[in-house]
């Protein structure tokens, strides 16, 4: 199959990008590459034939973006809550209407199946363990932008256009485009770098997790499920296991790595707390984790260690917006010195 994936530049997109090539697909990227294409560039080089990168924006690229298109995967937004709020006006254009763009351009393409990333974050705050048949309660910009694409692009749906929804728990894990903006992920780099683990007060608040490798696996099995099994159906893809409250996260990490359990509380109190049901994802498309947090922490400290990823303004996502802004190069098209940015 040809997939178009938008950002599959980013955190999760780089992984997806690099997972559909490895499995045989052709991949077209489209990305702002705000964050530059070294998530991808190695693939260029790997799979000149089946990977072509695509610099454009999601509420602007033309309809020859979907030219020969079979799937769309479709990533590209504004990342976590905090950057949401940067700009709210433009998470909403980006995340909802400029997705809710996409999925229409692709039904009227001929393009067969669309796969929207959204995120469980729209659960907000809520008490007990709450399934795709629950009240959400998005209580920032992101979350609210994620729902709105999600009901723009759910009756799409036909026997022509497969429509699945993908709502991710918090990702963590290692990706060639790192953030350390993720709970599990800042945890280790808080460690590492300064043997203490940053915990967002108060700790008693609950989170779905789910690896970075793990939650691509899913956008594979919805692109492969039968359109009878999933069209016009929302998943929540993570474990039931993995529903953690962030202070015993915190513990849990700090013995994965084999470093003393020491913490220091940053922030107000978090009002997003929620558990999720991940038993639609298992029964319906077979989905099952292969990576447990434990293992995921272990994985980006040895990284760490050696070398293999480093900090930096570019994988804290709030901090690489600001700097953009600064420079007066944040969602606008600028070439700097012939380098598109």
């Amino acid at each position: 199959m040809r997939v178009l994936v938008t950002g599959g530049a980013g955190y999760i997109g780089a992984v997806l990008t690099e997972t559909l090539l490895a499995a045989g697909h052709s991949v077209r990227c489209l990305d702002r590459f705000f964050f530059g294409r070294d998530a991808v560039a190695h693939l260029e080089r790997e799979y000149p034939d089946r990977l072509e990168l695509v610099r454009g924006d999601v509420r602007w690229v033309g309809g020859e973006v979907f030219d020969s298109v079979d799937a769309v995967m479709d990533l590209a937004a504004l990342s976590n809550d905090p950057t949401g709020e940067l700009d709210p006006k433009k998470t909403l254009e980006i995340n909802f209407e400029g997705r809710a763009r996409i999925a229409r351009l692709a039904k009227e393409h001929g393009v067969r199946r669309y796969i929207l990333a959204s995120s469980c974050s729209i659960y907000g705050f809520q008490d007990g363990v709450l399934d795709e048949s629950s009240t959400p309660n998005p209580l920032t910009t992101y979350a609210k932008a994620n729902l709105e694409a999600e009901k723009h692009v759910l009756p799409l749906a036909n026997s022509d256009f497969t429509v699945v929804v993908l709502r991710q728990a918090t990702v963590y894990g290692l990706s060639p485009r790192m953030r350390f903006d993720l709970a599990i992920n800042g945890m280790v780099l808080g460690l590492f770098k300064k043997g203490t683990i940053p915990i967002l007060r108060d700790g008693t608040q609950w989170r779905p997790f789910v690896h970075v490798r793990d939650t691509v696996r899913a956008f594979l099995l919805s692109l492969e499920a039968e359109p009878s099994a999933v069209s016009g159906q929302v998943f929540n893809v993570g474990a039931d296991e993995q529903n953690l409250q962030i202070f015993p996260l915190a513990q849990t990490v700090a013995e994965a790595v084999g470093v003393p359990f020491r913490y220091e509380w940053y922030g107000l109190p978090d009002h997003r707390s929620y558990r999720v049901s991940f038993k639609k994802v298992r029964s319906v498309l077979g989905f099952e984790p292969s990576y447990t947090p434990s293992e995921g922490a272990r994985e980006i400290h040895e990284a760490l260690r050696t070398g293999a990823v480093t900090d930096g303004m570019k994988t804290i996502t709030l901090q690489w917006y600001k700097h953009l802004l600064e420079m007066q190069l944040f969602l606008r098209e600028t070439e700097i010195g012939g380098v598109l940015i």
